[in-house]
């Protein structure tokens, strides 16, 4: 049976072919056999080496070849092997790491006759160790002159023909390994989202915050407008979710006298799946006392404007066909103001609440937004953020959804509050906490009333927060900021899926 190759020479993986063994496959396991047959280790566990291929190449690469002669440079490195050039009683092949790629020359008169001919053994994908002296080719490429080599791992299926690499997202998401090792730019994707969660751990640090790990599994649910996922406990014998937030906990912190917390953390809302949402995702949130919204808005500016410098080297991002400018300040503007910019609501319209329903139903015809402020929101997620490509502050948005902020002080019926969007996505959220136990114990039951009215987002009443808050909530500013979205306009990604390493997918069966 020949492997099946789709017409552009990628490999094609559906359920019943991944149940096939095929030619090429039953040919690697046969080497494998050979492999101990010649008493070679099939699972070695450890490998000596002086250096990665990485290292090599950042290493080396300014050196020339008459300097490479005279340095004589001895090296072990391990890698993947990606290609190989047979050449008669030399080969030609290239080793890779997670983030670069070195030629190896491997002559028979120079690594002995018994293991040229054990590298016949040896395919692409096989992961080894090469011992020899570094020089350069005749066409000037920094390569290996091997003496030997150690086999590490066999390869036991074919990767994708190289040329096209693996570009048939289904497989990349669901075998994440083969799309690392085929596609160096997803390599560095993720190598950037590393470094972005480094540089805000370091930045917060230096401005005396302290990491703090609140409960990933929660008896109530809250500090957020979302549905949670719902697990039991057999011990406790009692219900427990998955949390949308760590807000409540974050702010029992500043109660108890912590001034400056974040957590860097994961959480789950049991929502659709889109180019945008991912149930299981990545947050930063934090909190900072005697501060508000405003304060936020300038942490938040300066945190990404620096990351943005110091890990990209510019103030401007690509992000698809747009060009995101970081540069300060940013623009802000009233949540009103956007929605009759850009959704054709005029001013007389905006405030006929029965109006803003019925415009807003039709835009989500499968569930009728149940209020006013509701309805406003619904109309500003479907109109207004799609033309907000430049980092942009949303201030004021209704305080019915947004049960945890304080009220604007010149508006009763808005929220001191704001929404960062920035590629056309919310990246952040902010507010003035509210810090008063009887409004916030109003605002709780006014969302209990909601859920209880079938809606699966309102919140739920936290008792022992609002107990909390009696003992003294100082004045507080607090942010929660998206970190895979954030990682999407940065590495110029239009999927949240291209950023997180393994997305929920549905099962294939």
């Amino acid at each position: 049976m020949v492997e099946k190759k789709s017409s552009k020479g990628k490999e094609t993986l559906n359920d019943a072919e991944e149940l096939k063994v095929t030619d090429q496959e039953i040919v690697r396991k046969d080497k494998m056999k050979k492999l101990a047959q010649e008493n070679i280790e099939l699972f070695p566990h450890k490998v000596e080496s002086t250096h990665s291929v990485h290292e090599i190449v950042e290493g080396f690469s300014s050196l020339t070849k008459e300097e490479l002669e005279k340095k004589k440079k001895k090296v072990a490195v391990p890698g993947r092997i990606t290609s190989i050039r047979k050449m008669g009683r030399a080969t030609f092949f290239h080793i890779i790491d997670s983030r670069s790629r070195l030629q190896v020359y491997l002559r028979e008169d120079k690594a002995g006759e018994k293991n040229y001919k054990l590298f016949s053994l040896i395919d692409i994908g096989d992961i080894v160790s090469v011992q020899g002296v570094l020089f350069r080719t005749r066409t000037g490429e920094l390569s290996v002159l091997a003496d030997s080599f150690v086999f590490l791992a066999k390869c036991l299926h074919p990767l994708p023909e190289k040329w096209h690499g693996l570009q048939d997202v289904e497989i990349r998401y669901r075998k994440r390994y083969l799309d690392l090792i085929m596609n160096p730019d997803q390599r560095e994707v993720f190598r950037l989202r590393s470094a972005m969660i480094a540089f805000m751990r370091k930045y917060f640090d230096e401005k005396d915050y302290i990491e703090v790990e609140t409960p990933m599994m929660q008896s109530i649910p809250g500090g957020a407008l979302a549905k949670p996922f719902k697990t039991f406990h057999n011990a406790l014998s009692m219900d427990l979710y998955l949390r949308i937030a760590p807000e409540l906990y974050l702010k029992r912190l500043i109660v108890g006298g912590f001034e400056k917390v974040y957590e860097i953390n994961r959480s789950f809302r049991n929502e659709g799946i889109s180019s945008e949402h991912n149930p299981e995702f990545t947050m930063l949130e934090f909190y900072e006392a005697y501060s508000d919204y405003n304060d936020m808005m300038e942490l938040t500016e300066e945190l990404i404007h620096e990351m943005s410098l110091a890990l990209l080297g510019k103030e401007e991002i690509t992000f698809g066909e747009h060009t995101i400018s970081l540069k300060r300040p940013w623009k802000r503007v009233k949540f009103r103001d956007a929605l009759v910019t850009h959704s054709g609501l005029s001013p007389s319209r905006f405030d006929n609440k029965s109006e803003v329903i019925k415009f807003a139903s039709d835009l989500t015809p499968e569930k009728k937004p149940p209020s006013y402020g509701k309805a406003l929101d619904i109309i500003f997620d479907k109109h207004v953020k799609q033309n907000l490509m430049q980092p942009t502050f949303v201030l004021n948005p209704p305080k019915e959804v947004s049960p945890l902020a304080k009220e604007a002080k010149d508006n009763p019926d808005e929220a001191e509050r704001f929404e960062l969007v920035m590629g056309g996505m919310e990246i952040a959220n902010a507010f003035s906490e509210l810090s008063d136990p009887e409004e916030q114990r109003k605002r709780f039951e006014q969302q209990e009333k909601a859920r209880k009215g079938g809606d699966e987002d309102a919140h739920w009443i936290d008792r022992d927060y609002i107990h909390a808050l009696e003992y003294g909530l100082p004045p507080t500013g607090g942010e929660g900021i998206g970190i895979d979205r954030l990682v999407m306009i940065f590495a110029n990604r239009k999927s949240i899926r291209e950023v997180i390493l393994f997305p929920l997918l549905r099962t294939k069966e």
